[in-house]
Parts: C-alpha cells; structure tokens; sequence
C-alpha cells in the first residue's frame, strides 16, 4: 500500500511533512467509552477529544490515519433530540489537581456556535478518505437534524440577517464579552448577551451546506442537492455583503450595541480570515485584499510572524480572566494555525512565494521539534501559566495539521475533489519554491486509494513534465515560469487541448485527462 511522502530537494520543505506527522501522531487519544472504542487526536491546549480541533486536524492525519470514523460516530450517537452537538468529551481529568474523577466527561460551550458545521466537515473529510457512502448515508439525518437547530434555534439563528450568531466573543474563542457582569471568562448565554455575526462562524456554514449538497448529489438525491445550493450562495451573498468592510472580514457585526473602551473595530483583524478565503466565501478579488492586508502588517508588526489570533488585541483582560494580555493566547497570540490557513490561501489567490514563505517560517520554528498552539509576538511560546487553558502541549496538531494542509493542498497541490482521489484538482506549485523537480504521492490511511507524481522542469528546454499514477480524473492547474505562457501540451504523446490562465501575476496552464495507471505530461512554453 502507498504512504503519503514528499520530496522536492529543498531541505526545509522536504522536513516538514515527517516532522507534522511525528507531532500528531504523538497527539493520538483512545478512551474506551462505555465498551466503545473512540480513537482521536487531543486538542493542544487540554487533553480531550474536540470536534472543533478534530475537524480541522482531520485535513492532516487523514494520510496515514486508519480510524477516521469512530469519533465522529460517537459525537453523532451523543446528538441531543434538539440537534446539537456536544464540543467535546473527555475521560481525563482536566483541572488537576482539583479535578481527580476519570469520568467520562461531555461539554457543549453554549457560546460556541460553530460546533454543527465543524461535525458536517468532520463526516465529510472521513468520507473522502474511506469511501463509505452507507456510512454517510446513515448520518444524513444527524446532519439534518444539526442544521435545522442552527438554522431554528434563537440562540443561534438571526431572523433578520438571516446568518449565524453568537456572542461578543474573540473571533471563534468560546468566551464573550460581559462588561464585567461575570467576574472570570463566560461560557453562557442570556438575556444580556451581546449578539452579533461573527463571520468565521458563517464561511464555516458555507462549506457544510455546499456539503450536503455534495452528498446528496452523490447519492442519488437531486432535488435536496440543489436546495442545498441555493440555500449556500444567497447565504454567501448575505454575509459577504454584511461582514466584509473592503478590506477584510470585520471582526463582529454588532446586533446588540456594545463598545470596549480603547478598541478600534474597523481594524480588528481576526483570524478566521484566511479560514474564510479556504471555505470559498469571498470572491478572489476579496481573498487578496484580505492576504495583502496580512502582508501589510507583516511590514509594521514588531511579531515574528503575522499570524495574529487578533491585531489588534482586546484590552488586557477586559473578557475576565488577567492572564488574557495583549499577544497570549486568542488575545493577540501569533498561532500558526492562522499562518497554514494564510499559506493555503496565498498559493490558490496568486500569491505562491508569500505561502511558501509561510511554511519555511513554520519550519524554522519547529526545529526543535516543538510546536504550540500559539507564541507570544516575541517569539516566547505558550505555557500553563499564561495560558486560560489546563495544557500546552508541544506537539500542537491543530496548527501542524494547518501548515500541513498548505504543503500538500497548496505547494504539491494535490486536492481531492470528491473521494478516494477520483477526481482530483492537481496544480504543482514547486517553482514558486525554487524547485525543478518533486515527487509526490498522497494516500489515505483509510483506504490505501492514492495519487502519485513526480515533476521535472527544464529550464534550458522550456519544458515541464509530470508522471501521474493512479486512478482518476485529473484537472491540472500547473503554475509556469515567471511570464511564461504554454505553447504546447501532450498528454501520452498526443497533443489535446489546453488554456492559459492567470491568477494575479502568476502564469498557469490548465488541461484535463484521464489517469488509469500511469499518464505522462509534458508542457513546452515561451
């Protein structure tokens, strides 16, 4: 059976993708929970199973990871009548030394209004890699049933904007703003609460809505895949017209009037914004202002690197807990979380060099095989003390799975339209990186299904070749040479049709073939 790997001849690069797995591996959990076995990856920050965290970590562990099922059937089995979804469960002590009982343990943070689509995303990701349409069959209905309480419930659902809501809390942390009614960090929500639409919330209930319709299509149902469609591009238009300010996504759209002393809104970035470029809801003329107001503040930051959690940062303290200063934690912490959503959407928006800059940083970093969920500005990394968190972990696998999604999806640029790798957008980056030649082979612990190339540029020749091996449809987006356009494509030896196309100031050649074993590219250009 193939093995994910890459190796491109660039020391850095060829690091990173041992280096993350050996971080999310050692982040492995496995409870036994009332004779079932649930198998995860903790979150960096406690030692419990998150389906926020899973969510997003599934994008890296899913290419060598054989379980991708047993926690997302058990956070379905533990769905409420009402339809939501616990946050997480755990049966570790988590306030130790106050806290001794290995009980099993099940926490939904009522602020948290992101859980639903997290869960959607989670079935999704697991579905690619296993193929399993009975199994995404019978969740259908806890998928319905998760979305009809978003779309329902007045604790979730805006009836005027008609977008998702939450309270004032920092980008997608589980928190809110009180003005001081609540004397530590408020998980609830009441007849007090300040409302307002926190844009990561709704690109994510973008994605679980396009889906569903993915799924229904796939399966046969035709007409509820279309209602899910629609229903995601007026939801689109809706919260692009409400959330963006021109710049990038405004930090959260006040239902219920409320302002913090010393804070300048209108410049608040937060760090769903490059999450926001990757789910699809901005345009690509709003994903690169949104990525060149991140190259922007990397000019005047006085931080290592512009992965802000927010920029700037909340008053010290002001959402109840002091450890919450300017630059810790979500207050302003540099997260490479932020900076793998940024890279991943810097090589799909034209901006190639600035992504692969991303993940060089990232690799510099981790040298000491150490990673955290978030640093300081000055390059001091997350500890207990400083943290309102019971952990620190230093294999953190929420951001390592972050810039392992750019390394793969934006750099090898291998993204699995649909399952299995059947159909795949395949759009190799690696001149942006200083690379003539890769080779690349991502697979699915799951499944064993993969797709493998290897990439030669010659520059004397004004030639590029690509060896494909697999079973699949293949869309190629191939980034060409600074100013060079494709004069001629032959796939097997015969000509066939190909486009120019450019993405910012970024050349591409774009053609479409059919892989049943082995398929041999080659692009002349001038």
């Amino acid at each position: 059976m193939k093995e994910t790997s890459l190796q491109c001849g660039h020391p850095q690069l060829d690091a990173l993708y041992p280096r993350i797995k050996n971080f999310l591996l050692s982040d492995i959990t496995e409870y036994n929970m009332l004779g079932t076995k649930v198998r995860g990856y903790r979150t960096p920050d406690a030692p419990s199973l998150w389906i926020r965290d899973f969510a997003d970590m599934m994008r890296g562990f899913k290419y060598w990871e054989h379980d991708m099922q047993s926690e997302v059937n058990h956070f379905a089995e533990t769905q409420t009548a009402k339809g939501w979804i616990f946050d997480y469960f755990t049966m570790t002590p988590e306030k130790v030394p106050c806290e001794k009982e290995n009980w099993a343990k099940y926490v939904r943070v009522p602020v948290e209004a992101d859980v639903e689509y997290r869960f959607i995303n989670a079935i999704y990701l697991a579905w690619q890699a296993t193929g399993d349409d009975k199994w995404v069959k019978s969740l259908l209905p806890n998928m319905e049933k998760a979305l009809s309480y978003i779309l329902t419930d007045e604790w979730r659902w805006d009836r005027k904007t008609k977008l998702v809501k939450r309270g004032y809390s920092i980008d997608t942390w589980d928190f809110d703003y009180t003005a001081g009614r609540h004397p530590w960090l408020n998980f609830q929500l009441n007849e007090h609460t300040f409302w307002g639409i926190m844009h990561g919330d709704n690109s994510g209930y973008y994605v679980a809505f396009n889906q569903m319709a993915a799924f229904y299509n796939h399966l046969g149902n035709k007409k509820r895949a279309q209602h899910w469609r629609k229903f995601a591009e007026a939801f689109r238009r809706r919260a692009n017209k409400l959330c963006f300010n021109g710049r990038f996504y405004t930090h959260h759209v006040h239902l219920v009037p409320v302002k913090i002393e010393g804070v300048d809104e209108s410049g608040q970035l937060s760090l769903s914004n490059p999450m926001d470029i990757n789910r699809g809801m901005p345009t690509h003329d709003m994903a690169v202002k949104i990525i060149q107001e991140y190259q922007k503040r990397a000019e005047t930051t006085k931080a290592f690197a512009e992965w802000f959690s927010i920029d700037p940062p909340m008053p010290d303290g002001v959402y109840g807990d002091p450890k919450l200063v300017g630059g810790a934690y979500c207050n302003g912490g540099i997260m490479p979380l932020v900076g793998g959503e940024l890279a991943r959407a810097a090589f799909e928006h034209g901006y190639e060099e600035y992504g692969v800059k991303q993940l060089l940083k990232y690799e510099e970093l981790t040298r000491n095989n150490e990673t955290y969920l978030w640093y300081f500005p000055d390059g001091r990394h997350a500890t207990i003390e400083t943290s309102t968190s019971p952990d620190a972990s230093s294999t953190d696998a929420w951001g390592s799975s972050a810039m392992l999604y750019a390394l793969i999806e934006g750099l090898a640029g291998v993204v699995d339209e649909h399952k299995l790798f059947q159909r795949i957008r395949l759009s190799p980056r690696w001149l942006a990186a200083g690379c003539n030649e890769a080779r690349v082979c991502a697979a699915y612990g799951a499944s064993g299904a993969s797709v493998e190339y290897s990439f030669a540029h010659e520059d004397a020749k004004n030639s590029l070749e690509l060896e494909v091996w697999g079973k699949a449809q293949v869309d190629l987006h191939l980034l060409l040479p600074r100013g060079a356009r494709a004069a001629k494509v032959k796939v097997n030896g015969k000509v066939v049709r190909y486009k120019n196309s450019q993405v910012e100031q970024s050349r591409y050649v774009d053609t479409s073939f059919k892989v049943s074993k082995r398929t041999t590219v080659q692009i002349s250009y001038q």
